[in-house]
């Protein structure tokens, strides 16, 4: 079976990672990155592939799909300007990763190795779970969320659009994480977290106002 063309977008710390497990998967050839920061980078390869710049990309959308390797939710407006060029996005789940057939992952998320999704949960778009994370039965992660190496989230857990899960961080059952919320590394969340704050501690406690992504 061939492999279908992809590019990454960006060129992060985290972008070999997502190309490391895109190989594992076997599915994709990672032949090309799409930069939309440092214009620079564009005069050098990356990974051996060539870096082209967002407003130069638009030619690769009948030829390639999409995945986004920014590990910060501020990715959304990047992947909408890619979007809005005509591409569709790849989802990448990682061969060790173990999905729930009664479960759901939406497109251009990205699963990497370890994983856990339990039964009736659903993943949203543009979702990434990062090494090891644990997601429990009847969850729903939205759009644009990140999950962080080994966060634990219990079963029937809402973690709200763009909402930031520090790692090892652990959320306990039936609880609500709001918008674009932020949970730092390591808290445990016993209560219902409102949009747009931080939550750091045992138990988690808001700590600050967050600024909107997008």
């Amino acid at each position: 079976m061939s492999r279908r063309k992809l590019a990454i977008l960006g060129t992060s710390l985290f972008a070999p990672e997502v190309a490391d497990v895109v190989d594992d998967t076997g599915l994709f050839d990672v032949s090309v990155f799409i930069e939309n920061w440092d214009r620079g980078k564009t005069n050098s390869t990356f990974l051996d592939r060539p870096v082209v710049w967002i407003s130069d990309a638009e030619l690769l959308a009948s030829t390639h799909l999409a995945l986004c390797s920014l590990g910060t939710t501020e990715r959304q407006g990047f992947i909408e300007a890619i979007a809005a060029m005509g591409f569709q996005f790849a989802t990448v789940i990682h061969p060790t990763a173990r999905v729930s057939s009664r479960s759901t992952v939406g497109e251009g998320s990205f699963v990497n190795a370890g994983v856990v999704i339990a039964a009736n949960t659903r993943i949203g778009r543009h979702v990434i779970l990062n090494r090891g994370v644990l997601v429990g039965h009847d969850a729903v992660v939205h759009d644009y969320v990140t999950v962080s190496p080994g966060a634990n989230v219990a079963g029937a857990v809402s973690i709200g659009e763009g909402a930031y899960i520090g790692m090892g961080a652990i959320i306990l059952d039936r609880v609500r994480v709001g918008d674009g919320a932020v949970v730092a590394a390591g808290a445990v969340v016993t209560k219902d977290v409102p949009e747009h704050v931080q939550v750091r501690g045992i138990p988690a406690r808001v700590v600050q106002e967050v600024g909107h992504a997008g």
